[in-house]
């Protein structure tokens, strides 16, 4: 009865968790104010905490790296059918960023720790009028260090060490600056937050092989990172799709958060109206000559036909003949039309 008990509270916890709103406004109020959504070309904050050796030719191979998957996240986008419409919007993604960008702001929020940026609302309000649009969304790939627990391959062993990382992030905004969503996400109830890429790793079989303790933390290799970042996921038949694997993971994270029933959110529809009545040509009146007993009316399939009226017979009285009284004689009078 217990295990029972356990078992029906983290049911009812899942899908409350599953059914909040994941939006900073109210979800009916976002579907209304969110018609026209732009995509800004995906941004590398260059100026972050990225500590790769080769940082220019990383910061290069993730520029080109966004370029060919932006799109995706703009039909993923689409596939929700919660825009009217939506457009992947053209520009150089670092003169874009240099325009709008106000400052950057490591956070640690209810331990999830994530790069977030605030922006010019002047310029921003600019920007998404410029372009037509109800809300823009701003995307940046950009660097962090924090302290993890990396695991080798095997599981057998593990390193707790500082770890540089690139981390995406995503808002979206009106014109009146506000955020109206955001990606980390701090309104579900089970928080999770992954990077981009790990840029670094433990040599755990270096310290094998030297019999030694000390592991030693290194960082990936520039030809290693594009593989990575290059990686294809894979159907249930092992075949390789144009899906990959790390952009995906993230373009998912961000569409779980963005969907809502969207039927729920519109307006009750109006009643379809009445089929217009075809109208049938009048007919002529009958004349039921003097003794004759008028026709029956017609029967009407839906309601019991009402008994037919008798109509008495028209009694003719027959007219004395008398003499014309002149004093009877109705004269008109001068004027009259008659």
């Amino acid at each position: 009865m217990k295990r029972l008990l356990l078992l029906s509270m983290l049911f009812a916890t899942v899908v409350t968790g599953c059914s909040q709103n994941h939006f900073n406004i109210p979800t009916e109020n976002f579907a209304e104010r969110v018609r026209a959504l732009g995509v800004a070309p995906i941004i590398v904050d260059v100026d972050s905490d990225i500590k790769h050796p080769q940082k220019d030719q990383l910061v290069s191979l993730v520029a080109e790296t966004n370029r060919k998957y932006e799109q995706q996240l703009v039909r993923k986008l689409k596939a929700t059918g919660n825009f009217y419409t939506t457009v992947l919007l053209d520009g150089d993604p670092q003169s874009i960023f240099g325009k709008l960008v106000s400052r950057r702001e490591k956070r640690d929020d209810a331990s999830i720790q994530y790069n977030k940026y605030l922006w010019k609302n002047d310029e921003l309000r600019d920007y998404i009028q410029k372009n037509n649009l109800d809300a823009v969304m701003l995307l940046v790939v950009s660097g962090l260090t924090k302290s993890e627990s990396v695991t080798s391959i095997g599981q057998m062993k593990s390193l707790t060490s500082d770890y540089n990382y690139l981390i995406m992030t995503a808002q979206i905004l009106d014109a009146s600056g506000s955020i109206l969503w955001e990606y980390p996400n701090f309104r579900r109830r089970l928080l999770s937050y992954d990077p981009l890429i790990n840029l670094e790793y433990p040599d755990f079989n270096e310290a094998e092989a030297n019999l030694t303790t000390g592991v030693q933390v290194k960082f990936k290799t520039i030809e290693g990172i594009r593989r990575t970042l290059e990686q294809k996921s894979k159907d249930w038949l092992l075949r390789e799709t144009q899906e990959p694997v790390v952009y995906g993971k993230q373009f998912d994270d961000m569409i779980s958060l963005l969907k809502y029933d969207h039927d729920k959110e519109k307006k009750p529809a109006a009643p379809l109206s009445e089929a217009p009545r075809v109208q049938q040509p009048a007919k002529a009146p009958e004349v039921t000559p003097p003794g004759a007993a008028p026709p029956a009316a017609p029967a009407q399939p839906a309601a019991t036909p009402a008994p037919a009226v008798k109509v008495p017979e028209v009694t003719r009285v027959p007219v004395l003949e008398q003499p014309a009284n002149p004093a009877d004689e109705i004269v008109p009078a001068k004027g009259s039309t008659l």
